[in-house]
């Protein structure tokens, strides 16, 4: 049982251990840190995404990341509506924003935020970064071009053939 009182069954479980499995795993393989994730469909395993951030030099190249790719690929679509996922550690900003872009209906992760900090992936910042004004974050973000920069978004506007995502 969890913190919320969710009981979890035999195939959550064993979802878990697959991911789980798969970020000490591909660790070991020197793919990257120590993350995995499997993306679920009706009970059916449909993508497992791991950490390549060190081995193919992408910083976006997270566990959860992976598995969304691979899972839209497979199914054919940016909407992974009626899927959840099951990652080894709770998503960093970036992933949690991707988990949402793709409409999982539900994250479930083992190791906390905290016990990633402990061994050296601390996210703090970026979850503080966040929720500053642009003009107060770390990273200097300036505006430009925006009268120009606004025409596209206009013609999206107005576009009537447009997938809205």
């Amino acid at each position: 049982m969890c913190e919320s009182g969710h009981t979890f069954n035999s195939l959550e479980e064993a979802m878990m251990r697959r991911a789980i499995q798969l970020s000490a795993e591909k660790m070991a393989s020197g793919f990257g840190g120590p993350f995995g994730a499997v993306v679920v469909k009706d009970g059916a395993v449909i993508s497992e995404g791991f950490n390549q951030v060190t081995s193919t030099n992408d910083p976006t190249a997270h566990a959860e990341v992976d598995a969304i790719r691979k899972a839209c690929q497979k199914l054919e679509t940016f909407d992974l509506s009626g899927c959840e996922i099951y990652t080894s550690c709770e998503p960093c900003p970036m992933c949690l924003s991707a988990i949402y872009w793709a409409r999982l209906d539900k994250i479930y992760y083992a190791n906390s935020r905290n016990d990633a900090a402990d061994i050296g992936f601390d996210d703090e910042m970026l979850y503080r970064e966040v929720l500053k004004p642009v003009d107060q974050r770390i990273i200097p973000t300036l505006r430009l071009l925006a009268d120009e920069a606004i025409k596209p978004f206009e013609a999206w506007k107005n576009k009537a053939d447009k997938v809205s995502y």
